[in-house]
């Protein structure tokens, strides 16, 4: 029997979510769908003039990369999903993906929380803020206002693993574990 894996990246904006993904989907070779890489075309062609507008944008994109995974996971393709998963509004979306594994295949379910620092995290949104390489539509800015509560992990069967900060050991130890993860059938 075949194992087809849905691996989660989640935690709050500048958290190192998009580091970690891309390094695990790489350690994998799996395919990578992150919220941001559907978002920023979407950015380019329609524009968000508002907080509002960017939020629907970031609604759209999430419906996009739901999409996108269900046809991986039809295919019998693993993959990873990088993106702030909200459990109040995406549990419903990402627990459909993990319990529908193609005829024949098992699946297997995890999510990768990613916490720093709140002190930490702030100095990255505001140089994000005034990195002219990252695309304006993220808002970067608009993070430093008030406290963020921190992410949580979505009501998902699997396992849960928390990367604590992003220092090479701590990325190196959370691999090793994930690798062990993955290789269970």
């Amino acid at each position: 029997m075949s194992v087809v894996r849905l691996l989660l990246v989640t935690g709050l904006p500048a958290t190192g979510k998009t580091t970690l993904a891309r390094l695990l989907a790489q350690r994998f070779a799996v395919p990578l769908i992150a919220k941001d890489t559907v978002k920023e075309p979407l950015l380019d062609v329609l524009g968000a003039s508002d907080a509002a507008t960017a939020r629907r944008l970031s609604d759209a994109s999430f419906a996009v990369l739901f999409a996108l995974a269900r046809e991986q996971l039809r295919a019998g393709c693993s993959v990873l999903l990088e993106g702030n998963f909200r459990p109040t509004e995406h549990a419903l979306a990402l627990g459909a993906l993990a319990a529908a594994p193609p005829a024949g295949a098992a699946a297997r379910c995890a999510q990768v929380l990613c916490t720093l620092e709140e002190s930490v995290r702030r100095q990255r949104l505001a140089l994000r803020a005034h990195d002219e390489t990252r695309h304006r539509g993220h808002r970067d800015a608009d993070g430093l206002g008030a406290a963020v509560p921190q992410s949580e992990f979505v009501a998902l069967p699997g396992e849960r693993f928390i990367h604590a900060g992003d220092t090479a050991q701590e990325t190196q130890r959370l691999v090793a574990v994930l690798e062990r993860w993955w290789s269970l059938r």
